[in-house]
């Protein structure tokens, strides 16, 4: 009995003790990471990110009231319930040597009241050579108080090597030294996420000219492809390597890629005069007519076409106008060549060139050139047709004659 009287004393005494040194209410408000955000929000090798941090305080009442009794009183205190932040740092995430890392903490930021929210933000950088995959850098935030639990939040961050592709579309190994010819290129974002100020720009070439002098897409969504097109417009046959840019922005990282190709530039023409009927004689102070056909070879339609005959010669018309032509388009021109004024046994020669518009280019042909001789007038053509002439009506005659004489033979019968 007296045993029992002895434990009873000292786990009262305990209670009393306990009472004394522990607060008869201990708060513990809920902090804790509400949201963040990483932009952008998948990194590339290389790139710095912006993350934004909400801390929120998810406790219910502003003040909470603490008693403490002594042996003899007991003492009610209000007190606020805001967390006061002492740190808020993060540790890096790791590939090898190479780091998912920030060169920032915020120490001391002060109190969350209740409900309250703090936003903080930090520099994300991602080391060069980073493997691709998911990495947790761990957000801490310490608080000062013992009655807080501090926070550890491990922050997922993706690391993406697919980049934006130009690939090409429709680009012929082999053009013609005449006019330009469009190429089509095709703008591939294999990311996750969309990429911003997407442009391409061809590198300088000698003997290649290129219209426009870039494609500027802007924004292009996770996933996405858009065509481009541009003119190549070459000075002169020959290989060349074309290479074509693109680069774009994740987030504030600018990123480029590039597309390399050889074309051969030859001498054949795209659109050009070719001859259908060319004479070699020409008497003097006949006219002749002189036939040529025009071809667009192009895979594209071009306009303004104008057939023209560098000549002092006296020829109509002084241009042939056909319009537009459609790709495989075949035009037919004539021009007559008069002769009256020009010398007997000499040689003269005609050129023509084709001149077009395609686009916002205008374009010229080589010229093309025929000759013909002029020969002196032959007589045997005027006597052979007035032979002719006179051996019909003699025919005719010697019918009407014939007629005559059967009539009239007729008649001595009757």
């Amino acid at each position: 009995m007296k045993h029992k009287i002895n434990t009873a004393v000292t786990l009262i005494l305990a209670l009393i003790l306990f009472s004394v040194v522990v607060p008869s209410y201990i708060a513990d408000p809920a902090i804790k990471i509400s949201s963040y955000e990483i932009s952008p929000s998948v990194l590339m090798p290389g790139d710095e990110a912006t993350l934004t941090l909400n801390i929120y305080n998810a406790e219910g009442t502003s003040t909470r009231t603490v008693a403490t009794t002594s042996s003899t009183t007991t003492t009610t205190t209000a007190k606020t319930n805001g967390a006061i932040i002492s740190n808020v740092w993060i540790a890096s995430a790791y590939d090898g040597d190479k780091q998912i890392k920030t060169d920032l903490n915020y120490d001391k930021i002060g109190v969350i009241a209740p409900g309250g929210t703090i936003a903080v933000t930090f520099k994300l950088t991602c080391d060069e050579g980073f493997s691709e995959g998911l990495y947790f850098p761990m957000v801490n935030v310490d608080l000062q108080s013992d009655s807080y639990e501090d926070i550890s939040y491990p922050l997922p961050v993706r690391v993406s090597n697919f980049a934006v592709d130009l690939l090409s579309t429709e680009v012929p190994s082999q053009i013609s030294a005449g006019g330009s010819t469009e190429i089509t290129f095709t703008a591939l974002n294999n990311r996750e996420d969309a990429v911003d100020h997407v442009k391409i720009i061809p590198s300088e070439l000698d003997g290649m000219k290129f219209m426009p002098e870039s494609r500027y897409i802007g924004t292009m969504t996770s996933y996405s492809s858009e065509d481009v097109d541009f003119s190549l417009i070459p000075s002169e046959p020959g290989v060349y390597n074309l290479s074509f840019n693109i680069s774009f922005k994740n987030g504030n990282n600018t990123h480029y890629n590039e597309l390399t190709m050889p074309i051969t530039v030859t001498e054949t023409l795209d659109v050009a005069p070719v001859f259908s009927s060319v004479p070699t004689n020409v008497e003097k102070g006949q006219s002749t007519r002189l036939r040529l056909e025009v071809y667009n070879a192009k895979t594209e339609s071009i306009s303004g076409v104008i057939v023209t005959p560098i000549t002092d010669l006296r020829v109509s018309p002084s241009q042939y106008f056909i319009g537009s032509m459609d790709p495989d388009d075949v035009f037919s021109a004539s021009f007559n060549i008069f002769t009256d004024d020009l010398t007997i046994d000499n040689n003269y020669s005609i050129d023509f060139k084709v001149s077009f518009k395609q686009g916002d280019n205008y374009f010229e042909t080589p010229s093309i050139s025929s000759s013909f001789k002029v020969i002196k007038p032959s007589d045997s053509g005027s006597g052979g047709s007035m032979f002719l002439y006179g051996g019909i009506v003699l025919f005719i005659i010697v019918i009407l004659l014939i007629i005559y004489f059967i009539r009239k033979k007729r008649r001595t019968v009757r």
